[in-house]
């Protein structure tokens, strides 16, 4: 049977085991809301590398400028050309045509019958798919791409050698091209003829009933020659420059996208949330969210997550070599502890999906790795303390010698 002292030297040195083993685990032994704000700049878990490389950008009024200029805007997205100032005739559109003379017995007006004006209105026609028009005596008439006033002079120069000073109008009937399609979320969807005078992408949006959504949700995309940009509608309204003219061919999409972001770790609450504006900061986000949580939070590491493009990720410095793809994970690291991050936070504007991230304090974790090493040795020590108290009672019921023992504290788990 082992001795008293063999068996407390065996206690202590599986306890010891038992503590050194937790102390080289750290603080991953604990729960977390996620990773430290050391191990997310480091791009590592506890020394181990990450499963996907990221980069890591600090946020300063440098990257703040650099992610404006990448804003979507329609103003950059397209060039802000005036419309043509003429129309020009395209295949499909009805051609209207008519031939004065100034007197009787010319070649469409007979001296029997004169009609007031001596003029001839030829039947409507499309311009057919080579582009013509046909007019008696002047033959196929090049009629696509060119502008009413363009085909009178083409007609008038056919006609003149047989015709008596020939005067010509040409006009359009029904016009089947140069139009402008508006979709999506308004009263009245359709398409509708391009007006030369010029007009811009609200006015197509009124001519098409409106807005059905007035929400923060709605946006507007615009799709021209095979290219398309969105942007907010509200960026139509409150940024003048995005609301430009309207090109033949062009067609404006409206349609409802509820922009989200996420928050984790020390936030005030954690979740999803909606902008509620057409436009967000990152410090409106994290007011939505409700701060920092004040018992756990680290200000110095809030982080936000987000996928940008190769050129953008090229423009803050991140060496790209290293990534695959367009699109390079970066991880924004903004440092409230400095008075000024306040500032930067404002000028930082939210995008759909992006996730906020802020890391606990490292106190919290120690705190929490404390607790949880106050548990394991009570639950060591307080079998110890129960038989020793056992051991007394049956003494004292039989009767035996009293032995003075002393116990140690048992130590409470809280």
């Amino acid at each position: 049977m082992l001795g008293a002292p063999l068996r407390l030297t065996i206690r202590n040195y599986a306890l010891t085991s038992v503590l050194l083993a937790l102390l080289v685990s750290g603080c991953s032994t604990v729960p977390a809301s996620g990773p430290q704000g050391v191990d997310v700049e480091k791009r590592s878990e506890g020394g181990v590398p990450v499963n996907l490389p990221y980069a890591t950008v600090d946020v300063t009024p440098q990257v703040v400028k650099v992610l404006a200029d990448y804003t979507p805007r329609l103003s950059k997205a397209f060039a802000d050309r005036t419309p043509p100032k003429a129309f020009r005739f395209g295949v499909g559109d009805i051609v209207s045509v008519t031939i004065f003379e100034a007197a009787a017995g010319g070649l469409f007006t007979s001296d029997t019958g004169v009609r007031a004006g001596n003029f001839v209105t030829i039947p409507n026609q499309a311009v057919d798919q080579s582009g013509t028009i046909t007019v008696p005596y002047a033959g196929p008439v090049p009629a696509k791409g060119r502008t009413p006033a363009q085909i009178e002079s083409y007609i008038v120069e056919h006609l003149k050698a047989r015709a008596l000073e020939p005067q010509v109008i040409v006009a359009l009937a029904q016009q089947n091209t140069s139009l402008v399609s508006v979709l999506g979320d308004v009263h009245s969807a359709g398409r509708f003829p391009a007006n030369p005078s010029g007009e811009r992408i609200l006015d197509y949006v009124a001519r098409a009933g409106g807005p059905m959504n007035q929400g923060y949700d709605l946006w507007v995309s615009l799709e021209r020659d095979k290219h398309r940009a969105s942007v907010p509608f509200g960026a139509l309204l409150y940024e003048p420059a995005n609301n430009i003219y309207v090109l033949p061919n062009d067609v404006i999409y409206l349609y409802s996208q509820p922009q989200t972001f996420v928050a984790f770790g020390a936030a005030g609450q954690q979740g999803q949330f909606k902008f509620d504006a057409w436009r967000l900061s990152l410090a409106e986000a994290i007011g939505k969210h409700q701060g920092l949580n004040d018992n756990l939070a680290d200000p110095s590491f809030v982080f936000l997550y987000r996928g940008e493009t190769r050129e953008v990720a090229a423009r803050l410095g991140v060496d790209c070599s290293h990534f695959e793809g367009p699109i390079i994970p970066i991880v924004y690291h903004l440092n409230l502890r400095d008075p000024s991050g306040y500032f930067l936070a404002q000028n930082f504007e939210m995008r759909n999906k992006d996730v906020v991230y802020t890391s606990n304090a490292s106190s919290v974790e120690t705190t929490k790795f404390l607790t949880f090493l106050r548990t394991i040795m009570a639950t060591a020590n307080d079998p110890i303390t129960y038989a020793t108290n056992g051991y007394i009672l049956k003494n004292t019921i039989n009767g035996a010698a009293t032995t003075v023992i002393t116990t140690p504290t048992p130590i409470l788990a809280h």
